[in-house]
């Protein structure tokens, strides 16, 4: 987006950060910036955190700009001031490369990739509330971080097709050891099969050993949460990121020429096991594109995410790009 005006700034308490919006025609994010050059950003936000709590659940998302935030160790020094231990990145679907500890690189998906609106970890029974995102070093061209609010996704969502996922929830299947993605190895951090199905029992995950060491599992969700502090209902779910028809019409064809349905290596049906329509998935599609803003990354920025109230993204990129995250605030579903 180009030519935008920004809103008049107001400044906090201590007349040390000044908040305002990004966009003058969206909510989402606010960006906060130093007043004064000097401005520690670690100590601010551990001063400061009932505002930047507030803050986060009125808007769903805060972008921190032009502080002096450079290294891993400032990032890293970030996330415990504002929301303490980071989490290990468990049940994983994503390659990450760890760059120290409990901070990942946001994803390791070919440049040439994009990859579609989601919330982090909506599978799993334990997930984020918070997600940290640092632009270590922002791309020249591409590679923007599209966002979105879930409360806005919610309503876009068709009464009758809500009420479908809110009856039956939606299912994910996967299926390990099939030559494409993540090994359940890498997924659960170890190669003892026991241990696997521990996991799987205790993460309300149904898991099926099947020939050469190969895995499915099945994991049935909620389609619609609620935000255990704002009490909001929000669209918070991976239907549409796993569902096969969202992969390009090339890779698709490719996929269900080599495998059976019930053997790809990723997919989401309603939480009864039925297929979900073509034309329900295109509008849940279009309803996270209408909601997505993006914005240029700077050297330095760091933009925290509450994970139910906001969705995120990636577009292609050429050249070099390093974006860290650390998820953060581990929450369990009840």
């Amino acid at each position: 987006m180009t030519g935008i005006q920004r809103k008049a700034i107001r400044l906090t308490s201590d007349a040390m950060v000044r908040t305002g919006p990004l966009f003058p025609d969206r909510s989402l994010p606010v960006v906060m910036e130093p007043t004064d050059i000097d401005v520690d950003l670690p100590n601010w936000a551990a001063a400061n955190g009932s505002f930047i709590e507030s803050q986060l659940g009125r808007y769903g998302a805060i972008l921190f700009r032009g502080f002096h935030v450079e290294t891993t160790g400032d990032f890293q020094r970030l996330v415990q001031s504002a929301a303490g231990e980071p989490m290990r990145y468990s049940e994983r679907t994503s390659p990450r490369t760890q760059v120290a500890e409990r901070i990942y690189t946001s994803t390791d998906y070919p440049p040439e990739e994009s990859i579609f609106p989601h919330n982090e970890h909506s599978y799993a029974r334990v997930f984020p509330l918070k997600l940290f995102f640092f632009a270590e070093v922002p791309p020249v061209e591409g590679g923007r971080t599209p966002i979105g609010d879930t409360r806005r996704v919610l309503a876009r969502i068709d009464p009758e097709i809500r009420q479908r996922f809110v009856e039956k929830g939606w299912m994910y299947v996967r299926n390990f050891g099939t030559g494409l993605g993540l090994s359940w190895q890498t997924v659960f951090q170890t190669a003892d099969k026991s241990m696997v199905q521990e996991y799987c029992r205790s993460a309300d995950i149904e898991s099926e050993w099947k020939q050469d060491d190969q895995l499915r599992t099945r994991q049935v969700r909620p389609a619609i949460a609620h935000h255990p502090k704002t009490g909001e209902p929000v669209w918070f779910n991976h239907i549409a990121f796993f569902h096969i028809s969202t992969l390009p019409q090339g890779i698709r064809d490719s996929l269900r020429s080599e495998y059976s349905e019930s053997d790809l290596p990723n997919n989401t049906y309603y939480g009864d096991g039925s297929r979900i329509e073509d034309s329900v998935m295109e509008h849940v599609r279009q309803a996270y594109l209408d909601e997505a803003v993006s914005f240029a990354w700077r050297q330095g920025d760091v933009l925290l995410v509450d994970n139910m109230l906001t969705f995120h993204s990636r577009t292609a990129f050429s050249g070099e790009r390093r974006i860290l995250v650390a998820m953060a605030e581990p929450h369990a579903r009840s």
